[in-house]
């Protein structure tokens, strides 16, 4: 890396020449491939927008200009060139750097991206807010993706854009589908034609010379850009959808002709009014593997730099992820009746919804980034008697809360939302962490909510969801591995809202809801080891909570431990209080364990659960805990409550 070792900020590509930028080009996709070979991250996307981010840092002003990412997923070099190059291994890593744009990190990094199509909104709030603090000279930019495109978000933004004075440039980051068709040597034509001054000079004089002779008012500009765009779409025969809101488009243009690049953002860095350039690029160029097979290489692993050869983790014998039990679950149930179709918001690989699109692809469908679309889109094959799986990563599932309310629960329509990625997830930290769903569900109305212990009890609770329930239905489990290689079980249907005991015991009842259960399990079988006996009760559906079961606790234990994954304010840890203050088991000692009112980093899901208290060891430490009040209490007995508040404990961190 002949350049990229002495880049320390954008002020240091300021001061090289054009060949010198590109051969920083060759730099930063050598060191991006070199670092994700060995610590995984988001591959294809970065590579793809190389030549764009060297662009954009030697032309502007940042971070005094604002650049605006979406997603994050093609932020890597725009990281390393403001001044992250040295910390860049620790990408995704506990206490390093977060796999997406955060303005804690860094000051170039103007504002939070996780989540798709919000860039053009956020950027255009910074653009009204120049104009209005009279900062004429900062210039903002958008960089979103042409799947991000597809997100509801984004065309508000655009309705938006030409509403008050701005001059946004949004870049349309195109890695995958032709928006305008391209006319050849007439369209290369018009790109230089309408990017370049002489042009644009001729059409602001046109304009001030109407407006002089009173022909024309400020009120009256849009009509005239829609006149343009007219005349425009007449001589190049086409329809220009960005035209259409009154947003300046130039394109589509070679995002990896870095030449090229930098003459048409100097042309148009100062035009006045909101604008769109679109530029075409090839996820994971400068890599042939990557360029083949952009799916897998979105987010490959650790792979071998050199062959190209993904090191995939040996899974004979092993138990399956949740997302290839619900895939393949979901093909035997559809088999079997043809009312089940699948639905999800760009996320057919992730979730596994791939194999319902294999066998029947005619009844899976893949939305793209429009999770509000996606259940809104079931409720309707619901209302004509289909029995949607709408499977949507719990993170996500936020951005489509209103149509679970309104769409589904108010009509009691039969979807069945499969809240993936819930919990922990990792790497991805806070912008995908799955931890409210359990909160933000359990208050709607008509709504069953529930979460599996295990694979066995993921099978049951679709087939319960399909045909034992006749209203919307809820079901979240983890990413990642499962608990059991014998994962193939008969499914039966389960009663609504019952939980089941998992093991007898004395002293003290630990009741868990989904996955994190396990954990419990582990914990308790030390507890026993100890001398502690532990009941385990796993409840399977938050709503409605088995109120005979807890009635049944509450009768038998005086202290009692809630386990979840979840954040604890409103979820199984609330609803166990609720039951008990409503029912007069005032004197009973209710231990939460769950997620505190945060927001939790990115690590690992192990370190992760350490940091957050969810672990075996914590929950171990927690049973010690209320055990130990349990014999003061014999003990001192002083009105049957205990010296030690079990609301102020909290375990090692």
């Amino acid at each position: 890396m002949k350049y990229l070792q002495n880049i320390n900020s954008p002020a240091d590509l300021k001061r090289l020449s054009i060949g010198q930028l590109e051969a920083v080009c060759a730099d930063l996709r050598e060191f991006i491939i070199e670092q994700l070979s060995l610590n995984p991250g988001h591959f294809g996307s970065s590579l793809g927008t190389v030549e764009l981010t060297v662009a954009l840092h030697y032309l502007y002003n940042t971070p005094y200009d604002r650049l605006v990412w979406d997603v994050g997923h093609q932020a890597y070099s725009h990281k390393i060139l403001t001044g992250r190059r040295d910390r860049f291994p620790t990408n995704r890593k506990l206490g390093g750097l977060s796999g997406f744009t955060n303005p804690d990190e860094s000051e170039y990094d103007t504002f939070v991206a996780g989540h798709a199509s919000t860039s053009i909104s956020a950027a255009l709030g910074m653009a009204v807010s120049a104009e209005l603090n009279n900062e004429s000279k900062r210039r903002i930019v958008a960089v979103i993706g042409d799947g991000s495109m597809t997100g509801g978000l984004a065309y508000e933004g655009l309705n938006n854009a030409c509403s008050h004075p701005n001059n946004l440039l949004i870049i349309l980051n195109d890695n995958n589908m032709s928006i305008d068709n391209n006319v050849g040597a007439m369209q290369d034509y018009l790109v230089k034609l309408t990017t370049s001054h002489k042009y644009n000079r001729m059409r602001n004089h046109i304009y001030q010379g109407f407006k002089k002779r009173n022909l024309i008012t400020d009120k009256e500009k849009n009509r005239v850009l829609r006149f343009n765009n007219s005349v425009k779409a007449l001589l190049t025969k086409e329809q220009n959808l960005f035209e259409g809101f009154n947003i300046r488009y130039f394109g589509p243009v070679d995002g990896h002709d870095l030449p090229g690049l930098i003459r048409i953002l100097r042309n148009i860095k100062d035009m006045e009014g909101p604008k769109l350039l679109h530029i075409k690029t090839v996820k994971g160029k400068g890599y042939e593997h990557a360029e083949k097979s952009a799916t897998i290489w979105h987010a490959p692993g650790l792979f071998n730099k050199e062959t190209g050869e993904r090191v995939v983790k040996n899974v004979k014998d092993q138990p399956q992820p949740y997302q290839e039990v619900f895939g393949h679950t979901l093909v035997e149930m559809a088999q079997k009746d043809e009312r089940i179709v699948g639905v999800t918001p760009a996320m057919p690989t992730g979730c596994s919804m791939t194999y319902m699109m294999e066998r029947f692809p005619h009844r899976a469908f893949d939305v793209g980034i429009a999770e509000a679309h996606a259940v809104t889109f079931s409720a309707g094959m619901a209302k004509e008697g289909l029995i949607p799986f709408c499977n949507i990563y719990s993170s996500f599932m936020q951005r489509a809360y209103d149509q679970v309310i309104h769409d589904v629960a108010l009509q009691r329509l039969k979807v069945i939302f499969c809240l993936d990625r819930a919990g922990l997830v990792g790497p991805d930290g806070p912008t995908h962490h799955g931890v409210f769903d359990l909160a933000y569900m359990r208050p709607i109305p008509n709504l069953v909510v529930s979460a599996p212990y295990n694979e066995h009890e993921l099978r049951n609770l679709m087939h319960t969801a399909a045909y034992g329930n006749d209203g919307p239905f809820v079901i979240r489990y983890p990413r990642g591995q499962g608990e059991i290689t014998e994962w193939q079980n008969e499914p039966k249907v389960l009663p609504i809202g019952k939980g089941r005991k998992l093991k007898k015991g004395k002293d003290i009842a630990l009741l868990s809801l989904g996955t994190i259960g396990n954990n419990a399990s582990r914990a308790i079988e030390e507890a026993e080891n100890a001398g502690i006996s532990v009941a385990h009760y796993d409840m399977i559906f938050l709503k409605p909570i088995d109120e005979e079961l807890l009635s049944e606790v509450a009768e038998k234990f005086k202290y009692i431990i809630t386990v979840e994954d979840g954040v604890k304010k409103g979820g199984l840890g609330s609803a166990v209080l609720e039951f008990f203050a409503e029912n007069g088991y005032h004197d009973r000692r209710v231990f939460r364990i769950g997620i505190d009112d945060q927001f939790v980093t990115h690590g690992s899901i192990k370190e992760l659960q350490q940091i957050t208290g969810i672990d075996q060891a914590a929950i171990l430490k927690m049973i010690h805990h209320a055990h130990d009040a349990l014999i003061q209490e014999e003990r001192e007995p002083v009105k049957g409550h205990p010296h030690v508040n079990p609301f102020e404990f909290i375990p090692n961190r």
